[in-house]
């Protein structure tokens, strides 16, 4: 059963992305349309964990509500018309950007009825927005239908009435008036008073406590518009945007940014280590000692960088000693979201760091960039190992290793454990990327973590993945350790550019590890079921100090011939 269920879902996944990809050189849908409901119908199929009861019509799904709405812009659930664009100079207009709390991407209200979402990221971005609209459209039918009795031409149920006062705020409620707008809401949303009560606190604040019922009355009152065809829902895809996508235009431009400096800092003819990682492992365990006047120990100061993480004023005084220290900062403004250090090892004393044992002799270049997001990966990847041109001069990169940090899905253990992957399968197709990782699970012989090598599924999209298809990648001969966007799209940058194109030396090594923010095999451990937290900070530094390792042992002194 599960293996017929896993085939299933590979297929709808495919279909899905083929229809959404029709959909964007198309131009615009309507989720209410054929095509909308081809695309429900899809991602009702594949059902995926993250997004819990969505299948269930008299039941709203309440986690994965909050997952994709910390993911798109505030009031969207107002709006009937969602327009996706690129950098189009909104900003310079007098809109407000509305930035998500889980994605970095500028959204605009236009009016009262129309959102913009610029998308900057390519066609993994364009995919998670979709998915996630999706999602939103079915849970906001479903709350029309729960709300409205369609045989007597729509007319409002009692509880929906007294949702409808609580959202127009013209009356002041008590507390207890206000318990029993929540049970009426709750009964209206198939879930029990204390799942609704739950989610009222965590989707209201004190500026907006009522947060929760203004999300359900505006899905409703959106979807029962489109229903009656006074207002029909649409999404739109600007013609700039289809321009753009594909062609590399902010990934080119970020890239050359990134050359540029190098070159103005003499240091393009430099051996140079590449790290997708975050933004802060490298740096603090670099600088972090020296900055807060704390004295390395034998072993790894784990509670430090903990404080780091929790502590602007600590994090303000590492940035500065390591800016004051010779560390490069692009804050990056070409539109790829994707901030760059540079550090150059020649000028960095490792006398008081985790590194202080390895003679480290050479004048190697560090390069951390932050996370890219899905196929965008290969698109800066492979911008940034091409030639670069400078004064009619080209120039190789000097690419001595790659690297590779980021969070993951586990299949094989829990929250907080390591993946050491040994090759990348791209989901939805047999393409596979085998590759020499250069870390191995000796590396990371731990009491306390544990860590898993094998395959890993580069996915299509973290929101389309269920039960079956990841026991299904897990049980049989793929022996998957885990899934995550973006490992297949480097490795097809490097082995181009290394094996086909010889842009850098094919004697480069590469580092792949992964640490794991959730089991979505495990019931309460999806994404949506809340972030890592703290349980983040050991395996990122453990990741961080071995690449980090690798590559100081690479530039080691050698020892004088006797």
């Amino acid at each position: 059963m599960t293996n017929s269920r896993a085939r299933e879902t590979t297929e709808a996944i495919e279909r899905l992305y083929i229809s959404m990809r029709h959909l964007f050189y198309r131009g615009f849908f309507k989720p209410a349309g054929v095509s909308g409901e081809s695309i429900r119908s899809l991602l009702k199929i594949i059902n995926p964990e993250i997004y819990g009861s969505m299948n269930i019509p008299s039941k709203l799904e309440l986690d994965g509500l909050m997952y994709v709405l910390d993911r798109l812009p505030e009031g969207i659930e107002e709006c009937a018309f969602i327009h996706l664009t690129s950098d189009e100079g909104f900003d310079k207009g007098s809109f407000e950007p509305i930035v998500p709390k889980k994605r970095r991407r500028n959204c605009y209200r236009i009016d009262e009825h129309q959102m913009n979402i610029e998308v900057l990221l390519g066609r993994s971005e364009i995919y998670d927005i979709l998915t996630h609209l999706t999602f939103l459209f079915i849970e906001a039918d479903k709350i029309r239908n729960l709300a409205f009795i369609q045989e007597e031409n729509w007319k409002p149920t009692r509880a929906w009435r007294i949702i409808e006062e609580v959202v127009k705020g013209e009356k002041k409620f008590s507390r207890k008036e206000k318990e029993v707008a929540l049970i009426h809401l709750s009964s209206l949303i198939g879930r029990s008073f204390d799942e609704t009560l739950n989610a009222y606190n965590t989707f209201g604040d004190d500026h907006n406590p009522d947060r929760l019922f203004k999300i359900i009355y505006n899905l409703g009152k959106v979807s029962l518009e489109d229903a009656k065809q006074t207002r029909e829902r649409e999404v739109h895809f600007s013609a700039i945007l289809k321009e753009r996508v594909g062609h590399h235009y902010f990934g080119e431009k970020w890239a050359n940014t990134v050359k540029q400096v190098l070159f103005e800092n003499n240091l393009h003819m430099r051996p140079l280590h590449i790290i997708s990682a975050n933004m802060h492992s490298v740096k603090n365990m670099l600088y972090a000692n020296e900055a807060l006047k704390k004295k390395q120990n034998k072993d790894i100061d784990y509670k430090l960088y903990e404080d780091i993480s929790n502590k602007k004023d600590l994090r303000d005084k590492v940035l500065k000693y390591a800016l004051d220290e010779g560390m490069i900062y692009i804050d990056d403004k070409s539109g790829s979201n994707i901030d760059v250090q540079i550090i150059d090892l020649s000028k960095t004393d490792l006398k008081n760091t985790p590194f202080s044992g390895i003679k480290f002799g050479g004048d190697d270049v560090i390069m951390v960039f932050d996370y890219a997001f899905g196929e965008q990966a290969f698109e800066v990847m492979d911008e940034l190992l091409r030639p670069y041109e400078h004064k009619g001069e080209v120039y190789m990169m000097k690419v001595k290793s790659v690297s590779i940090m980021g969070k993951a899905g586990i299949l094989a253990g829990g929250k907080g454990d390591i993946m050491i992957p040994t090759s990348h399968i791209f989901e939805g197709t047999a393409d596979n990327y085998p590759f020499e990782n250069a870390l191995k699970l000796d590396d990371f012989k731990d009491d306390e973590l544990k860590a898993f090598e094998g395959p890993m599924i580069t996915v299509l999209g973290t929101s389309l993945q269920n039960r079956d298809i990841l026991s299904y990648f897990m049980n049989t001969s793929w022996k998957a350790i885990g899934l995550e966007m973006e490992g297949a799209h480097y490795q097809k940058a490097i082995q181009v550019a290394s094996k086909i194109r010889h842009h850098i030396t094919p004697d480069l090594f590469v580092c792949y590890a992964y640490y794991a923010s959730d089991n979505p095999l495990e019931t309460g451990s999806t994404l949506s079921s809340g972030g890592l937290g703290l349980t983040g900070v050991k395996p990122t530094y453990l990741i961080t100090l071995r690449i980090l390792e690798k590559i100081l042992e690479s530039g080691k002194k050698q020892a004088p011939k006797k």
